[in-house]
């Protein structure tokens, strides 16, 4: 018996688009990181970019469950004595709410070269426009939608 391992000409990426709008944030990356490291397809390898290109609208409206949305807080350091800035999550909303699915699908992808190369697939968006209409993305289901 042999092992198949697909060759880089065999991949064939989709593009999915997702609404994160009333989509509780961890379910929302987990899905995502799953989409972009390629799980979801039958010739998954691990050492393989085999993931799909995802794109994310209504970034601004994605939601936290509890009391997460007053309690979180995003840790950065400028690299000096005492540069570190903590940004709670309701100003990283109004800022720069791309980032916030950014960092939660950095945390659950590999911490190396493919791992970086996977996330460069991921296009996130505040609003419900975006510039890939052309590539006829597919729609991607989070199967609990908060109500």
């Amino acid at each position: 018996m042999k092992t198949y391992t697909p060759k880089i000409d065999d991949i064939q990426r989709t593009w999915w688009i997702v609404d994160a709008e009333g989509v509780p944030l961890g379910r929302l990356a987990a899905k995502i990181a799953q989409v972009l490291r390629g799980k979801h397809k039958a010739m998954y390898t691990p050492h393989l970019d085999t993931g799909d290109h995802v794109i994310v609208i209504n970034a601004s409206k994605v939601m936290l469950t509890g009391n997460k949305a007053e309690q979180k807080t995003y840790f950065r350091h400028s690299g000096y004595m005492g540069g570190e800035r903590l940004i709670p999550f309701k100003r990283m909303v109004e800022s720069h709410p791309e980032r916030i699915i950014e960092l939660a699908v950095k945390g659950m992808m590999p911490k190396n070269t493919l791992g970086r190369s996977m996330r460069k697939k991921l296009r996130v968006y505040a609003g419900d426009q975006h510039p890939h209409q052309s590539q006829n993305p597919q729609v991607l289901e989070i199967n609990a939608k908060a109500s």
